[in-house]
């Protein structure tokens, strides 16, 4: 296979992306054909009544639309070792944990070869747009990628985060490979026991291999911007490590020593360069380029809760341009970024229409009634300029199951709609009528920053909490700042968050104090950095972490975290 792998033929991929395309709407039956001949015999289908029917009418008419609460029962079954045909015909080996800051735990959900033959298609798929735009010739990238622990669930099947299960397969390698994005560290360091001593050797990796570095990647923008957050703090011990060819003491997980031995060697040039490059940055303005001078992008999910990160990541970056990743959950993938040289803030993912089968609920304006919810559409059904709430049915068991996201049609390519990534549905600061969505947050919060930038101040993490311990409830925001701000600009950005909430139902209530005045809370340095930690002790992976955008009040050990690390509290005085 890994012969077969190799030979990369990047036109023959968006040939065949090109084809499948054209008639969306027949590989979009094929594919529903394909998932229910092969999964027929699995208990779910039988129980609905399907009797081997494949045709997407009978599929809707018998299957309803469901959560991940619905399908919690036959996934904790598959869990607890049940090796019948549950969900899917063949049995499931494998379990993805998913990000879970939602409910502050891993969400399990199966996953599959067939799901990870579609991931390797994306990866494919993408590359094959980005390297005609960029072509990268067989250098080396720099990759802040990480797996989660290996753990076992009650039945003994394998459970890790969807990118720790498809890291840890012989497939990945060979793609990556064949796709010239072989990463500059080591597996000791990937698969490390620690994310801080796997973090510091992804960095001293990157430099040993500087001139081989072609881009910059990790899964999320927020672990790129905290990696070169943590090289400004480390960069001087780096140089003593590559200086002196030893590593330093702390890092002691014996297979990550082993591992970098192997790469260590004295090296004064290579350190007294770093250090001469490091010296002359203007508060390290362009780090990226100036570290790895054949570095040409930057790349990874820079869409949705990323965006606020991306100031930060242009500002490491310089001149590179930043390419967003492709879409997608652990519950498989959607669309693939085939207009790369898109700024993030306006990338769209074009919809693979053989991957998994999509449906689309249409969210009309001001809904009030979720009673009369619309029905589903096809793939090929959208309208341009629409919103809606995206339906999956995939190769490994979930079948017309709500992801939680929100979309916007914004073209076609060929006869596959072109996606932008809204917001996720379900995250609502809500305390009566007022309804505000994470993107709304985010424009607050940018609005705030703005303040703060004035004053060459930044927001470096932030979250919200729906306080409503007393009367009337009012939003919560908590900021974590790059240094000190007086306390009448903190007020002032009190203000502004206050105001840019612009919800009628938000506006409304606080004219007549239904909503009290927003309060910023400003919290420690590190504070967000213990709350990663806190998730990645639950068996999260830093590869897949998510700062949680709005703490629920069940989430008691986020809460603590950020209450006992309250520096002040400034209240608006907008309304």
């Amino acid at each position: 296979m890994l012969e077969k792998m190799e030979a990369f033929d990047g036109e023959k991929v968006i040939e065949e992306f090109e084809e499948m395309t054209k008639d969306a709407e027949r590989v979009q039956r094929e594919t529903l054909k394909k998932i229910l001949e092969e999964n027929g015999s699995a208990e779910y289908l039988q129980n609905l009544g399907l009797n081997g029917r494949t045709d997407p009418q009978s599929f809707k008419d018998c299957v309803p639309l469901v959560t991940h609460d619905d399908l919690e029962s036959y996934i904790q079954r598959i869990a607890d070792g049940d090796s019948s045909p549950i969900l899917t015909g063949k049995p499931i080996k494998t379990i993805s944990l998913s990000s879970g800051t939602t409910k502050g735990r891993p969400k399990l959900i199966p996953f599959n070869d067939e799901l990870l033959e579609t991931t390797m298609q994306i990866y494919r798929t993408s590359f094959a747009f980005r390297n005609k735009e960029v072509p990268i010739r067989n250098g080396k990238a720099l990759q802040f990628i990480y797996s989660s622990k290996a753990l076992k669930t009650g039945g003994g099947l394998a459970a890790g985060t969807a990118t720790t299960n498809v890291y840890r397969s012989a497939k990945f390698k060979s793609t990556m490979k064949a796709i010239q994005s072989q990463c500059c560290s080591p597996d000791e360091v990937i698969f490390g026991p620690d994310f801080h001593q796997s973090l510091y050797c992804h960095l001293l990796c990157g430099l040993i291999f500087r001139d081989e570095v072609e881009f910059v990647f990790s899964t999320f923008a927020h672990s790129i911007v905290h990696s070169f957050r943590t090289f400004e703090q480390v960069w001087e011990e780096l140089c003593s490590n590559i200086r002196d060819g030893v590593l330093s003491s702390w890092v002691t997980a014996p297979s990550i020593r082993g591992a970098m031995s192997k790469l260590l060697k004295p090296n004064p040039e290579l350190a007294d360069l770093i250090y001469r490059k490091c010296a002359g940055l203007s508060n390290w303005y362009g780090l990226i380029p100036e570290l790895f001078p054949n570095a040409k992008y930057i790349y990874g999910i820079m869409t949705g809760s990323m965006e606020p990160y991306l100031k930060k990541l242009r500002h490491y970056g310089g001149h590179l341009p930043l390419m967003s990743a492709d879409y997608g959950s652990s519950e498989g993938w959607v669309g693939a970024n085939v207009n790369p040289m898109l700024p993030p803030e306006m990338a769209t993912f074009t919809v693979l229409p053989n991957i998994g089968y999509f449906e689309f609920i249409p969210l009309k304006e001001n809904a009030e009634d979720q009673q009369q919810e619309n029905k589903p559409i096809g793939l090929t059904e959208v309208k341009i300029g629409e919103e809606y709430e995206i339906i999956v049915t995939n190769v490994a068991g979930l079948y017309r199951y709500r992801l939680g996201d929100v979309v916007k049609v914004i073209g076609f390519h060929n006869s596959t709609p072109k996606l932008k990534f809204i917001c996720r549905r379900n995250l609502l600061l809500t305390i009566n009528i007022d309804k505000n969505t994470e993107k709304d947050l985010q424009l607050a919060v940018e609005a705030g920053g703005n303040v703060l930038a004035a004053e060459k101040l930044e927001v470096v993490d932030f979250t919200s909490y729906v306080d409503v311990s007393r009367e009337p409830g009012h939003y919560v925001i908590f900021w974590e700042i790059s240094g000190e701000a007086k306390g009448e600009v903190l007020g002032e950005c009190s203000n502004c968050m206050d105001r840019a909430f612009l919800d009628a139902g938000y506006m409304s209530s606080r004219k007549v104090n239904a909503i009290g005045a927003l309060e910023l809370r400003v919290v420690r340095k590190g504070t967000f950095h213990k709350i990663m930690d806190h998730y990645l002790s639950l068996g999260a992976a830093v590869s897949q972490y998510k700062t949680p955008r709005c703490v629920n009040p069940t989430n008691t050990t986020v809460l603590q975290i950020l209450c006992s690390n309250v520096v002040n509290s400034y209240f608006s005085t907008a309304f």
